[in-house]
Protein backbone atom coordinates (compact mmCIF):
# COMPACT_ATOMS: atom_id res chain seq x y z
CA UNK A 1 0.00 0.00 0.00
CA UNK A 2 1.16 3.54 -1.17
CA UNK A 3 0.70 6.64 0.87
CA UNK A 4 -0.30 10.04 -0.94
CA UNK A 5 1.13 13.48 -0.59
CA UNK A 6 -1.97 14.78 0.15
CA UNK A 7 -2.37 11.94 3.16
CA UNK A 8 1.08 12.71 4.58
CA UNK A 9 0.64 16.30 4.45
CA UNK A 10 -2.93 17.79 4.73
CA UNK A 11 -4.46 15.39 7.39
CA UNK A 12 -1.35 15.18 9.76
CA UNK A 13 -1.42 19.30 10.03
CA UNK A 14 -4.93 18.90 10.60
CA UNK A 15 -4.69 16.59 13.51
CA UNK A 16 -1.39 18.46 14.73
CA UNK A 17 -2.79 21.52 14.78
CA UNK A 18 -6.45 20.11 15.97
CA UNK A 19 -4.49 18.75 18.93
CA UNK A 20 -2.55 22.35 20.14
CA UNK A 21 -5.63 24.07 20.06
CA UNK A 22 -6.97 21.21 22.68
CA UNK A 23 -4.00 21.46 24.43
CA UNK A 24 -4.17 25.09 24.39
CA UNK A 25 -7.82 25.07 25.88
CA UNK A 26 -6.16 23.11 28.67
CA UNK A 27 -3.74 25.84 29.40
CA UNK A 28 -6.42 28.36 29.08
CA UNK A 29 -8.51 26.42 32.41
CA UNK A 30 -5.22 25.91 33.81
CA UNK A 31 -4.43 29.42 34.02
CA UNK A 32 -8.00 30.19 35.11
CA UNK A 33 -7.91 28.03 37.99
CA UNK A 34 -4.77 28.63 39.16
CA UNK A 35 -5.63 32.26 38.79
CA UNK A 36 -2.63 32.79 36.82
CA UNK A 37 -2.34 35.85 34.20
CA UNK A 38 -2.67 34.16 30.68
CA UNK A 39 0.18 36.19 29.38
CA UNK A 40 2.42 34.28 31.93
CA UNK A 41 1.76 31.42 29.92
CA UNK A 42 1.21 32.53 25.90
CA UNK A 43 4.83 34.67 27.10
CA UNK A 44 6.54 31.55 28.76
CA UNK A 45 9.72 30.34 27.01
CA UNK A 46 11.85 27.22 27.88
CA UNK A 47 15.04 28.94 27.71
CA UNK A 48 15.76 32.88 27.22
CA UNK A 49 17.12 32.53 23.87
CA UNK A 50 14.18 30.29 23.35
CA UNK A 51 10.65 31.91 21.53
CA UNK A 52 7.69 32.41 23.54
CA UNK A 53 4.52 29.99 23.55
CA UNK A 54 2.50 32.49 21.10
CA UNK A 55 5.25 32.86 18.46
CA UNK A 56 5.68 28.84 18.56
CA UNK A 57 2.14 28.97 17.80
CA UNK A 58 2.68 31.64 14.57
CA UNK A 59 5.40 29.35 13.45
CA UNK A 60 3.23 26.26 13.65
CA UNK A 61 0.42 27.55 11.61
CA UNK A 62 2.48 29.41 9.28
CA UNK A 63 4.69 26.06 8.54
CA UNK A 64 1.47 24.21 8.38
CA UNK A 65 -0.03 26.67 5.61
CA UNK A 66 3.03 27.15 3.97
CA UNK A 67 3.56 23.25 3.50
CA UNK A 68 -0.06 22.68 1.75
CA UNK A 69 0.41 25.68 0.00
CA UNK A 70 3.73 25.08 -1.70
CA UNK A 71 2.78 21.93 -2.31
CA UNK A 72 -0.01 22.90 -3.94
CA UNK A 73 1.93 25.61 -5.80
CA UNK A 74 -0.01 28.06 -4.36
CA UNK A 75 0.13 31.26 -2.05
CA UNK A 76 -0.35 30.87 1.20
CA UNK A 77 -2.50 33.78 2.83
CA UNK A 78 -0.26 36.11 4.90
CA UNK A 79 -1.24 36.15 8.84
CA UNK A 80 -0.05 39.53 10.63
CA UNK A 81 1.58 37.77 13.71
CA UNK A 82 -0.24 39.64 16.25
CA UNK A 83 -1.95 36.73 18.50
CA UNK A 84 -1.08 37.12 22.10
CA UNK A 85 -4.28 35.64 24.06
CA UNK A 86 -5.32 32.61 24.55
CA UNK A 87 -8.40 32.96 22.77
CA UNK A 88 -6.41 34.88 19.55
CA UNK A 89 -4.22 32.07 19.08
CA UNK A 90 -6.70 29.34 19.42
CA UNK A 91 -8.46 31.27 16.48
CA UNK A 92 -5.59 31.72 14.94
CA UNK A 93 -5.58 27.81 14.75
CA UNK A 94 -9.13 27.45 13.49
CA UNK A 95 -8.65 29.64 10.78
CA UNK A 96 -5.03 27.50 9.80
CA UNK A 97 -6.91 23.94 9.99
CA UNK A 98 -10.09 25.94 8.13
CA UNK A 99 -7.48 26.72 5.32
CA UNK A 100 -6.13 23.29 5.13
CA UNK A 101 -9.71 21.51 4.48
CA UNK A 102 -9.98 23.63 1.59
CA UNK A 103 -7.20 21.73 0.01
CA UNK A 104 -8.27 18.38 -1.77
CA UNK A 105 -6.02 15.22 -2.88
CA UNK A 106 -6.14 16.39 -6.44
CA UNK A 107 -4.14 19.69 -5.49
CA UNK A 108 -1.07 17.86 -3.56
CA UNK A 109 -0.94 14.59 -5.09
CA UNK A 110 2.01 14.06 -7.82
CA UNK A 111 3.83 17.07 -5.80
CA UNK A 112 6.59 14.81 -5.05
CA UNK A 113 9.15 16.20 -7.91
CA UNK A 114 7.36 19.76 -6.99
CA UNK A 115 10.26 22.05 -6.93
CA UNK A 116 9.91 24.12 -3.64
CA UNK A 117 12.02 27.31 -2.99
CA UNK A 118 12.41 28.35 0.02
CA UNK A 119 13.95 31.76 1.02
CA UNK A 120 16.15 31.54 4.16
CA UNK A 121 18.54 34.11 5.83
CA UNK A 122 21.80 31.83 4.28
CA UNK A 123 20.00 32.31 1.11
CA UNK A 124 17.33 30.12 -1.22
CA UNK A 125 17.13 26.32 -0.62
CA UNK A 126 15.48 24.08 -3.19
CA UNK A 127 14.11 20.71 -2.44
CA UNK A 128 11.57 18.35 -4.06
CA UNK A 129 7.91 18.20 -2.97
CA UNK A 130 8.79 14.54 -1.47
CA UNK A 131 11.88 15.91 0.30
CA UNK A 132 10.44 19.32 1.32
CA UNK A 133 7.71 17.33 2.97
CA UNK A 134 9.45 14.54 4.78
CA UNK A 135 12.62 16.38 5.71
CA UNK A 136 11.73 20.49 6.20
CA UNK A 137 8.10 20.97 6.97
CA UNK A 138 7.00 18.43 9.08
CA UNK A 139 10.02 18.23 11.23
CA UNK A 140 9.41 21.54 11.60
CA UNK A 141 6.02 21.89 11.77
CA UNK A 142 6.58 18.76 14.96
CA UNK A 143 9.85 21.10 16.34
CA UNK A 144 7.21 24.16 17.07
CA UNK A 145 4.44 22.34 18.06
CA UNK A 146 6.34 19.85 20.54
CA UNK A 147 7.81 23.14 21.97
CA UNK A 148 4.20 24.47 22.52
CA UNK A 149 3.61 21.71 24.55
CA UNK A 150 6.66 21.27 26.30
CA UNK A 151 6.34 25.25 27.49
CA UNK A 152 3.08 24.72 28.52
CA UNK A 153 4.04 21.44 30.48
CA UNK A 154 7.12 23.10 31.89
CA UNK A 155 4.53 25.51 33.69
CA UNK A 156 2.61 22.81 35.24
CA UNK A 157 -0.35 22.62 32.92
CA UNK A 158 -1.15 19.11 33.19
CA UNK A 159 -0.75 17.67 29.94
CA UNK A 160 0.41 13.97 28.79
CA UNK A 161 1.26 12.67 25.88
CA UNK A 162 -1.94 11.11 25.28
CA UNK A 163 -2.88 15.23 24.65
CA UNK A 164 -0.04 15.78 22.22
CA UNK A 165 -0.51 12.44 20.36
CA UNK A 166 -5.22 13.45 20.77
CA UNK A 167 -5.94 10.16 21.77
CA UNK A 168 -7.25 11.69 25.49
CA UNK A 169 -11.57 10.57 23.75
CA UNK A 170 -10.47 7.49 22.28
CA UNK A 171 -9.28 8.86 19.03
Amino acid sequence: MSISMYQASVPVLVRGLTNLQTILGKAQAHAAEKQIEPIALTGARLFPDMLPLGRQIHIVTDNAKGCASRLAGTDAPKYDDVESTFDELIARIEKTVAYLKEFTAAQIDGSEERVVVLKMRAGAVEFSGLEYLLNFALPNFYFHLTTAYDILRHNGVELGKLDYLGMRNGK
